[in-house]
């Protein structure tokens, strides 16, 4: 048994995946994808066909990307309750509909129904562990594992427990994702929407103001990220892109430069105050993420990477 009681990651056999809607059916394609068996379970009806229908047109593309050893379809089944689905399950992946009330309770009822020592992680989009596990007797085994559609795909997970949230669970859950070729996001402490749906939200929020008045439209908005920045985020996010605006001097010359801008009519959120500790934050952070390399090197790397990208999009344009 591994700290606090929960066995090692790596002794996982059996995922259940709790609600299979896409994001659930997307996870069952991914486990199984990595060979372990998968039971899912949707109370829905007509929903034990969906999954394998989805499952089934997902596995061209995943033999594309390879397989793990004796991966397989097959290792699918479809429990009839929630107790026979959590039945023998080493790790469950809950993936109910975004709603308050519904994960409250089906966590509580998973805690009733499984071992505990069984960790139990929660997909939702926004809502913190802290309020989710309300209703539950052993809070500590449970954390949020938020995939990116689609999970089979998509290699981002956040991770992050609650205030009852053992840090051993969090650990473990990081390492049994990652062992599933999962990148990890594990954050120090819950706030709503973790960190990727908060800077969509923002995006989003903004397309629809722009929309809304009538100053872009749908496909300029859709443009401007497609032919745009999505380009370059797509290797380096938006911190490091803004380091190599700046050039030689990198973020502190772009902050100096254009630091200004952020008090600029630019965006309907309300710019943070650019206070030297903040700028500092932000240059010493990118200092650490691009560790020894310099920005002639950071910008072959991300040229070489959208020469590469443009040649694809082409690719499946004219396909």
């Amino acid at each position: 048994m591994s700290q606090a009681g929960y066995p090692p990651p790596e002794t996982v056999r059996t995922v259940a995946v709790v609600g299979t809607g896409v994001i659930g059916a997307g996870w069952a394609a991914h486990f199984l994808r990595m060979g372990y068996d998968v039971v899912g379970w949707d109370p829905d009806s007509g929903a034990a066909e969906r999954l394998a229908s989805f499952v089934g047109n997902a596995w061209p593309v995943l033999e594309r990307l390879g397989l793990g050893p004796a991966a397989s379809p097959s290792r699918l089944r479809f429990a009839g309750s929630l107790r026979e689905a959590t039945a023998g399950a080493d790790f469950v992946q809950e993936s109910a509909p975004e709603a308050l009330e519904v994960k409250e309770a089906l966590l509580a009822e998973l805690d009733t129904v499984t071992s505990p020592d069984v960790v139990i992680a929660s997909s939702t989009s926004g809502f913190m562990m802290s309020d989710m596990t309300a209703r539950t007797r052993t809070p500590g085994r449970f954390v949020v594992g938020h995939p990116f559609n689609p999970p089979y795909l998509i290699p981002l997970v956040e991770i992050v427990g609650g205030r009852l949230t053992d840090q051993a669970a969090v650990t473990w859950a990081e390492k049994f994702y990652t062992g599933t070729g999962k990148v990890c996001l594990t954050m120090d402490s819950e706030v709503p929407g973790f960190v990727g749906n908060r800077l969509q939200e923002a995006l989003w929020r903004e397309a629809l103001h722009m929309i809304d008045s009538g100053q872009a439209t749908v496909q300029q908005i859709d443009d401007s990220i497609t032919y745009g920045p999505g380009l370059r985020w797509a290797l380096m996010g938006p911190v490091l892109t803004f380091h190599l605006a700046g050039g030689q001097g990198g973020m502190a010359h772009m902050f100096d430069h254009f630091g200004p801008a952020l008090l600029q009519p630019w965006t309907r959120l309300t710019a943070p105050e650019l206070t030297p500790r903040l700028r500092d934050l932000v240059v010493s952070g990118v200092d650490e993420s691009v560790g020894d390399m310099t920005v002639p090197q950071l910008e072959r790397q991300r040229d070489d990477f959208l020469a590469d990208l443009l040649l694809l999009i082409e690719k499946h344009r004219r396909a």
